[in-house]
């Protein structure tokens, strides 16, 4: 917490997921009333993510903001040719800069921990632009500390699963609109509907659905009555395809698609350090 009593004030970028909450905690706990915890909403974010954003806040105790952003006006975020989470990330901290205002010395701070680091991290580009600190990082946390530091602390999304945000789900080169966004986040209800925590709906050309869960229920999904139900149900939303991945639920499984070019375009700027 010395680290973040340094910085005086700060805004903490808060998606209500358990990296973000502990950063929040951590500055309750450290600045009080000189803390906030700014959640962006768009179209990118599930609204039941919202929601619990909100709670959380609540709960941690610190003063909680929704803004706005704006990525989805942004030609280059809809594209969607790889460089989409630099545009979002410049979206949002573009935003939260305009909350800041004049409030000189506010530090924003993000949830990054030292398992985000990678070769391609188009966040983290735009992040390192707008002079975002990573506490996380700083104190040497990866993500298992944090996992531990969200128990110690009582935060009920210490074991929640990753959730990045609807927008990750469209395939490289399939145009984000919110009318896919939308679709993504139905289909991925209906499969948490079924007790699922951990899947993804990944959304290709021709309106194909992948979905992903974890190899232990591929079976479950199989069945015939579940399988007929689900794609009864997928295709009512509007996908005319839909289709179960056998390797399973995996993080990131699109950035397989994204062009080597983008990648290096976009290639973590902590790296060189």
């Amino acid at each position: 917490m010395a680290i973040l009593r340094s910085m005086n004030r700060v805004v903490v970028a808060f998606s209500g997921g358990v990296d973000s909450a502990v950063v929040a905690k951590a500055a309750a706990l450290a600045l009080g009333d000189s803390a906030v915890a700014i959640t962006a909403d768009s179209p990118s974010v599930p609204r039941h993510e919202i929601a619990e954003a909100v709670a959380l806040a609540a709960m941690i105790g610190i003063r909680h903001e929704c803004v706005t952003t704006s990525e989805f006006e942004s030609e280059n975020y809809r594209r969607n040719d790889g460089s989409r989470c630099y545009h979002c990330k410049d979206s949002l901290y573009s935003e939260i800069e305009a909350w800041i205002g004049d409030r000189v010395g506010t530090v924003i701070c993000s949830g990054a921990n030292l398992d985000d680091r990678g070769d391609y991290r188009p966040g983290l580009t735009a992040a390192a632009e707008h002079r975002v600190r990573h506490p996380l990082q700083e104190a040497g946390c990866d993500k298992a500390t944090v996992r531990l530091l969200a128990k110690h602390w009582s935060l009920p999304v210490w074991d929640k699963p990753a959730s990045p945000c609807l927008s990750s789900r469209l395939a490289p080169g399939l145009t984000v609109t919110p009318e896919r966004t939308a679709r993504v986040e139905a289909a991925e209800q209906i499969l948490r509907n079924l007790g699922l925590r951990e899947c993804r709906v990944r959304y290709h050309e021709g309106d194909l659905a992948r979905i992903e869960v974890p190899m232990e229920r591929i079976a479950t999904l199989a069945e015939p009555a579940i399988r007929i139900g689900l794609l009864a149900q997928f295709q009512a939303i509007g996908f005319r395809f839909v289709t179960l991945d056998l390797e399973g639920f995996r993080s990131g499984s699109m950035n397989g698609l994204i062009a080597l070019e983008v990648k290096q375009r976009y290639a973590d700027p902590t790296e060189s350090r």
